[in-house]
């Protein structure tokens, strides 16, 4: 998703029917911290935390090596070597993403925008992934043919275990769906040349799935997302961009002050509390995405 690539995709957001969906958002059962049992909170571990300080606030991003591990470790290698620090949100739609990650975005030249990587090797897509039965993995749906889940706080899409007997690695497919807060990989038109740029997502648009190596989700902080400066046409250039101030994994920082984030469990039974409620209240139109994870910060 360097310079250029996605326009085609958007399309649809000018469909009054995407819009509108969007605007009606999904119908979210009130659940506050206060009655979350203890024992149901998850604390993501500081290793899998990226702490991403920009100028509109702070966002925490877990980290999924499980689902895409060579993307996992080139945003922690960038975010160590500082490569992230300073660099501006020099491309974002609303109702649809925003991204960043690109060195050239610190310069004045607009035209060379989106146009830069790291020195690093070009990765090989991660679109899915071998999902065992030793993985956390719980669902929430099964449609015919597949299994609707999360595995920690990644909406997942995959198929069911009952094939796992007919694999020769005992495994199934998978893909993380793209719900807000979802990040993923930039590339060019080649599935293998993401590098360094990623995007965040302010909004589903699950067409992107398998198309985009997913690499983590924002826990907290996807009301500075769609605080972000956007662009006011399709291009999504961005007249007066925010900046990634620092970026840092929550394990390099000391303890003192790093954050830690607590998120609900889903494994938990009060998760499954949550998915009725969602569920009841969506009916029909009940999908992944409307379900949104408490999380707290520390």
């Amino acid at each position: 998703m360097r310079r250029g690539l996605l326009i085609a995709t958007l399309a649809a957001l000018t469909m009054p029917s995407f819009v509108e969906a969007q605007e009606a958002g999904p119908v979210a059962p009130e659940v506050t911290a206060t009655a979350i049992p203890a024992a149901a909170w998850r604390t993501v571990p500081a290793e899998n935390l990226l702490v991403i300080d920009t100028s509109r606030g702070r966002i925490l991003v877990e980290l999924a090596p499980e689902v895409a591990p060579n993307h996992v470790e080139r945003v922690r290698r960038l975010a160590r070597d500082g490569f992230y620090d300073n660099q501006r949100f020099h491309r974002v739609i609303d109702w649809f993403m925003a991204q960043t990650g690109d060195p050239l975005s610190r310069g004045a030249d607009r035209a060379l925008w989106g146009e830069g990587q790291s020195a690093y090797p070009d990765l090989d897509a991660e679109f899915t992934f071998r999902r065992g039965s030793d993985m956390a993995f719980t669902p929430v749906a099964t449609p015919m043919g597949s299994v609707l889940g999360f595995m920690g706080s990644l909406p997942i899409i995959s198929q069911p275990d009952a094939l796992m007997s007919q694999t020769g690695d005992g495994k199934v497919h998978g893909w993380a769906t793209y719900c807000p807060g979802v990040a993923g990989m930039a590339r060019d038109e080649d599935n293998d040349s993401a590098n360094s740029q990623f995007f965040i997502m302010r909004q589903a648009y699950p067409s992107l799935d398998k198309r985009y190596t997913v690499w983590g989700r924002a826990v907290v902080g996807l009301d500075v997302v769609r605080a972000l400066s956007h662009g006011s046409d399709s291009s999504g250039a961005v007249t007066e961009p925010d900046t990634m101030i620092r970026v840092q994994v929550a394990s390099d920082i000391p303890e003192a002050e790093r954050p830690t984030v607590r998120v609900l469990s889903t494994t938990s039974q009060a998760f499954r509390d949550l998915v009725e409620q969602v569920r009841s209240a969506r009916g029909a139109d009940f999908s992944l995405c409307d379900i949104d994870l408490p999380a707290e910060v520390a």
